[in-house]
Parts: structure tokens; sequence; C-alpha cells
């Protein structure tokens, strides 16, 4: 799945992962900032957050792989009244573990979360986290005021990990009832207090897949880990061109293994040397080596955003897929040594998911 400013494409490879047919546009001339591959339960589901300039955002889903899309009632992410707020954007769909195949969350702009219990068709505000006495203090970051990252945790459902522009990491142990800030080690560099308890400008966060308690965290200026669910977090970002970027990808079941894209700096939003490069760990953080060959290496300057990079579930060989804001994505079925163009000049790319089918 491939959301764009101007529509969603799906793109179809055989097992190969090199040849791909791209289908699309689907809802052309809307933006999709956020879209979801559910294969729970032996039933493949395609989700995208879709926000049209008249009617506002609203969740679609599939269950025959695009080739029809059902509207959710009332577009199912909508503040009750008392909250005196509106969706602007839906930032985040994310399914939760296998072991509970019907709840899936929804991160907004305003930054709210939200929870399905019925795979998508109906969400309720998390009032718990919406309700916080920090919230009126969050302030925007460059894109918006957002929750764009979600992570239940897999070993404990009363667990859940969200992560903010800005504001920061927050944690619930208790199913969303309270939430605290998480965010120890983190610096915002920005702020008259640069070790603050929250506020911090968080770009993405992703699990461990092998170890549950594992973090991995690209922050505005800040590559982290955290080994104790985001407790404390140490700075991996030794090793790297920059420290400044938007996605980190975690592998679909190897220990220690992640993804960066660089970019120069907060004021200088363009890769290194203007070539494309995606850096990879095997062990955790301790040291980074570029895994590059066939992005472009020159004459490069647009970003990848935090959700336009993405592994499938493969786990031997976990395949790569990232977008651009010039349209260009491209694909790696080696976990990054080798790189090849899916399409180009497609809108600017906001989100890319992958999962291979049953």
């Amino acid at each position: 799945m491939i959301g764009t400013r101007k529509g969603l494409w799906l793109a179809h490879s055989d097992d190969d992962r090199r040849s791909w047919k791209l289908d699309g546009p689907h809802f052309f001339m809307q933006e999709i900032a956020a879209c979801a591959i559910d294969t729970r339960a032996g039933a493949v589901r395609l989700l995208a957050g879709a926000r049209s300039e008249h009617w506002g955002p609203s969740v679609f889903h599939s269950d025959d792989l695009g080739s029809t899309w059902t509207e959710t009632d009332g577009g199912a992410v909508r503040f009750p009244p008392q909250a005196d707020a509106a969706v602007r954007a839906i930032w985040q769909l994310r399914p939760d573990s296998a072991a509970r195949p019907n709840v899936l969350w929804a991160g907004s702009e305003p930054s709210a979360l939200w929870r399905s219990d019925d795979r998508g068709q109906t969400f309720a505000l998390v009032e718990g986290l919406w309700d916080h006495p920090h919230r009126p203090t969050w302030q925007p970051g460059g894109g918006g005021l957002a929750i764009h990252t979600v992570l239940p945790d897999p070993t404990d459902e009363s667990r859940v990990l969200v992560a903010m522009s800005t504001g920061g990491v927050y944690v619930t142990d208790d199913g969303g009832t309270s939430w605290r800030p998480s965010n120890t080690g983190i610096k915002a560099y920005f702020l008259p207090d640069p070790w603050p308890e929250y506020g911090q400008c968080l770009h993405k966060v992703a699990r461990d897949a092998a170890e549950s308690r594992r973090l991995f965290a690209q922050n505005h200026h800040g590559v982290y880990r955290s080994d104790d669910s985001g407790e404390s977090w140490t700075s991996i970002a030794d090793g790297l061109p920059s420290d400044f970027g938007f996605p980190m990808v975690t592998h679909p079941s190897r220990a220690g293994t992640a993804w960066v894209t660089p970019l120069v700096a907060d004021g200088e939003r363009i890769p290194p040397e203007g070539a494309l490069r995606v850096w990879r760990t095997t062990d955790a953080g301790e040291s980074w080596a570029s895994v590059s060959s066939g992005l472009p290496d020159s004459g490069f300057f647009v970003a990848v955003m935090r959700d336009a990079f993405t592994a499938d579930d493969v786990e031997d060989s976990a395949g790569l897929y990232l977008g651009a804001r010039d349209g260009s994505v491209y694909a790696s079925p080696d976990e990054g040594e080798n790189w090849s163009e899916v399409t180009r000049h497609l809108p600017d790319v906001l989100c890319v998911r992958a999962a291979t089918l049953p």
C-alpha cells in the first residue's frame, strides 16, 4: 500500500519482490497519511485513513484487496460532542497483536488515540489520554500536532505506548485509563530545559520483534534505544552520518536489527550529499552500515517521511519498501542490500505498508 497526498496505490509482486504491478489511484485527490494491511485471523483487510478537503477525514476498509471499499459509518473517528474538537487527519492505523484479532488503533491530529474492537468498523476515543493534564501544553511540530506511533505490547494487553509530535512518548499500563510520559534520556534541544519530562518531538518509535522490551526511536535530532519498554532511553546515533530523520523500521523477527534514513538536519531536510541512503544496525545500534545499492547516488533532495518506510513479514529475508516526497518508491527483497525502483512520479508519498498474503 502506497499512500500519497492525492490517493492510494496498491503494488503487487510475486515471490521475488522485484517486479511490481500497480493498481490505482484509489481515493483520488484525497490525502492518505495512514494505511494498514491486517492479516490476522486468516482474513486480509486493507485499511486507509483518507482526508478529503471537502468532507474531512474518514476510515475505509477493503476485504477484497482493494476491488471495493467500505466507508465506516460517520467516518469512524469522530470526537464526542463534549470534547469540543474535530479530527483534522488520521495519522496512524495500527492492528493490535494476533492474540487480539479484532483490536485496531488509530492516532489522529489533534493528538488523540482511538480504539476499535471490531477491526475498524467503529472507533472510541481513549479518554484517559485525551483528558491528560499535559494535553493543553502539547505543541504542534512542523507537520502538526498528532499521534503518529501506536505500539501495543504483544505480551501485555493492558500496556500501550504512543508517540507524538510534539509531546514525546506516553505509556499506559492499565489499558488506557491513565498515562505517563516516558522520555527519560531523550533530548529536546529546542526547549529551555533540553531534558524535559515531556515535550520532545518524536518522529517514530518501533519495537524489536524478538525482544519486546527493546524499542528504537528516531527523534527530532537523536536516535535512541530503550531496553526497558521506554522507561529510559540511550543514544545510538554514533556511526550515522546524521541523527536527524523521520522513519524507524525494525526487522519482523530478528533481534537488534533496524533501519533509518538520515537527513542532514532539521534546517536542511535532504539526505547527506543528495544521496538517498538507508542505514542498518544488526546489533541494536552499537554499529551502523549503509545498505543502499541501487538507490540514487546524487541529485536526491527530498525526504522519506516517518511512515513511508516499512518492512514486510518475511522472517528469513525481510523485504523493505520506502517512498519519497518526489513520488518515487523503492523496494529491497534482501533487507536493504539491493534496491530497485517500484514506480516514480506518484504524488508526495506519506505512508507505505507491505505484507505477504496467505
